[in-house]
């Protein structure tokens, strides 16, 4: 069925070009005659007109010209107007055969007429288009900010057409260190020469921020170029990753500030996504802590294989809320269940997991933050983090869920504070649980950016103040990888882990904090000479440097490259069983106790020089301690 056209702007291309028809064929006899059309001709003409602007208009809507918009003509609308233009030079002679017409067309006019229709209508919307982006895009009438674009090649192309269509922003030119490149016209901007002219260039033209279009290049070059705009004091942004890009999750033109981790030396993940899909999708998983940084990261990760059901569980509501409405605005088809509670509350966990029956859990709740946790709050950290752990892991068992992924901690090798310790002793209680039906996977990693509670936020509010920056210590080293490639390796090592397996990610070169708050000073553009960097001193239970895998242990490749096998130590059942015995107690042990007992139950525990520790109690407060055993309730 062909639609007549509705639209007032389609409604006018529509009679244009119906116009475009009636001219072309008169203007072709007028010609044939030159210039002197006789009577008998010119009633040929009407009749025969009368005829072929009803049959082009039909052909014209049929064939859908009128869907796009004349600003934006390309190619294809060419091809649907000669398309139209031959069809109808089939058409109209036969349609006139057949009518037996008592007129006499010439054949000229039959010839020629596709091709001046052709010129009519193309020439038309081309001639509009020109019109249109000149008038709004002229650099004489541009009023963006002024922008100099670093990288000549198909990305800086993209980008330099994008934003010559965008009241924001005016490219000024492009720096290419290609010298084929220097001095030619791209887009109808000039690239200017090297990169190394950047400060010039922004002095020229009053640049204040300077876009990266190098979507695949390396993190050295990154730096060059924000080294380069910090010393000239402008902004530098970027585009988003090239995986960004061929994956159509960000456009060229999502332009962000350029962060720590587009710095640093990180090479781009490589996922088994048909794997993924495959042991995710249709299938209900859940993950605790998912209002966390990593526990919300991974809840959107997981959300793009489509499980059949996503459960949330947190103990903060207000963390819950959030991340639920950032998936539902997202995945607005994806169920999903949020809960609130604690993994410490046994009947609610096996409540939870009877009634939603998941598949896979991702276990990220924990107390992470090492000063807090080491002062005063030692035995909540046992508790949440060992206990809970323990609690989670046999409510598991017993409802059959298939994989138990456990989010561990490079601070877990060789601990020497309580919250390495605990988490070490959560990876204890997990391999002691192996073999049981579920597959437990523990996946060990260092810090990550933007991570809440993590030192980039701290260090960006110092700066927003004027400083000081603190730094614990001048040579105090960290591991830092983002959090997108972090959740997306352990999603990786929960796919290929076995059963009761420690997998370490590759966290690459280790960082100096104070470096890193250097580099920050110089991202936000402050004056580094302004802003003061201080050391503090060690915090309690914090070492200068962590390692990703114990002395005594050894790794095993695995097909991912950035996956390692630990081959870790077996767990002491014996101290899990007195963990439990003594966690279910209840009661608040001060930090000496706690001390005291992990380092009876992990030998590589060495607590920071100073920690009071105090010898074991050999009777709990109810009388006789005793070891109980690792109860495993099955479900009917």
């Amino acid at each position: 069925m062909i639609r007549t056209p509705i639209n007032l702007r389609a409604s006018l291309a529509f009679a244009h070009d119906v116009c475009a028809a009636a001219l072309a064929w008169s203007l072709l006899y007028w010609l044939r005659f030159n210039l002197d059309l006789p009577e008998p001709y010119l009633a040929d003409l009407w009749r025969t007109l009368a005829w072929i602007v009803p049959l082009q208009a039909v052909i014209f809507t049929a064939l859908g010209l009128y869907r796009g918009l004349w600003r934006f003509a390309s190619l294809v609308d060419l091809q649907r107007i000669v398309l139209a233009a031959a069809l109808g030079a089939v058409v109209v002679p036969v349609v006139l055969v057949m009518l037996q017409l008592q007129a006499v067309v010439p054949r000229s006019v039959l010839v020629l007429y596709p091709v001046v229709l052709i010129f009519l209508m193309a020439g038309s919307r081309f001639a509009y288009r020109v019109w249109k982006e000149h008038r709004l895009y002229s650099p004489l009438e541009a009023l963006g900010e002024p922008v100099l674009v670093i990288g000549a090649g198909e990305a800086g192309a993209r980008l330099a057409k994008d934003l010559a269509r965008s009241r924001q922003w005016r490219v000024v030119g492009l720096l290419d260190d290609d010298p084929a490149k220097q001095g030619r016209l791209l887009r109808n901007v000039r690239v200017l020469g090297p990169i190394a002219d950047l400060p010039a260039w922004c002095a020229k033209y009053g640049v204040r921020k300077v876009i990266i279009a190098l979507p695949s290049a390396n993190h050295v070059v990154r730096r060059r170029v924000a080294e380069l705009c910090a010393a000239a004091g402008v902004e530098a942004l970027t585009v988003p990753p090239y995986e960004d890009l061929i994956s159509g999750r960000l456009a060229l033109t999502t332009i962000r500030s350029v962060e720590l981790d587009d710095l640093l030396g990180r090479d781009p993940v490589v996922l088994d996504s048909a794997g993924l899909a495959e042991w995710l999708g249709n299938r209900v998983v859940m993950v605790t802590g998912a209002g966390g940084s990593i526990g919300a990261e991974l809840a959107r990760q997981i959300a793009r294989f489509r499980p059949a059901r996503l459960v949330l569980f947190d103990i903060s509501e207000a963390a819950l809320y959030e991340i639920q409405t950032v998936l539902a605005d997202a995945f607005a088809q994806l169920p999903v269940a949020a809960v609130v509670g604690d993994v410490k509350h046994a009947a609610l966990v096996e409540e939870v997991l009877a009634r939603e029956r998941p598949s896979v859990i991702f276990h990220a709740a924990a107390y992470k933050h090492v000063p807090l946790m080491e002062e005063t709050n030692a035995w909540q950290a046992v508790r949440n983090n060992a206990w809970g752990t323990w609690v989670l892991a046999r409510a598991a068992v017993a409802a059959h869920v298939e994989k138990f992924v456990l989010v561990s901690t490079d601070k877990a090798v060789n601990p020497t504070n309580v919250m390495g310790a605990t988490k070490r002793l959560a990876e204890m209680a997990c391999q002691s649980l192996a073999g049981g039906g579920t597959r437990f996977v523990l996946v060990r990693f260092g810090n990550v950016f933007g991570s809440a509670g993590s030192v980039i936020p701290r260090f960006r509010e110092q700066i927003a103040r004027g400083g000081p920056v603190t730094v614990t210590h001048p040579d105090i080293t960290r591991y830092f990888m983002s959090l997108s490639e972090a959740t997306q390796l352990l999603l990786q090592a929960g796919l290929q882990g076995k059963d009761g397996e420690v997998l370490v990610l590759d966290m690459g070169e280790p960082v100096r904090i104070v470096d890193l708050a250097r580099d920050m000073i110089k991202l936000s553009g402050a004056d580094p000479e302004r802003i003061a960097i201080v050391y503090t001193g060690l915090r309690p239970g914090e070492k200068l440097f962590e390692e990703v895998l114990a002395t005594e242990e050894a790794t095993k490749p695995t097909p991912h490259p950035k996956l390692r096998i630990a081959q870790a130590r077996d767990a002491d059942r014996d101290a899990v069983g007195q963990m439990v015995t003594w966690c279910e107690h209840d009661r608040a042990a001060d930090d000496a106790e706690v001390r005291a007992r992990l380092r009876a139950w992990i030998p590589d525990y060495a607590p920071s020089a100073g920690a009071p520790v105090k010898p074991i109690p050999t009777t709990a407060p109810s009388g006789r301690e005793e070891v109980k055993p690792l109860p495993l309730r099955r479900r009917r």
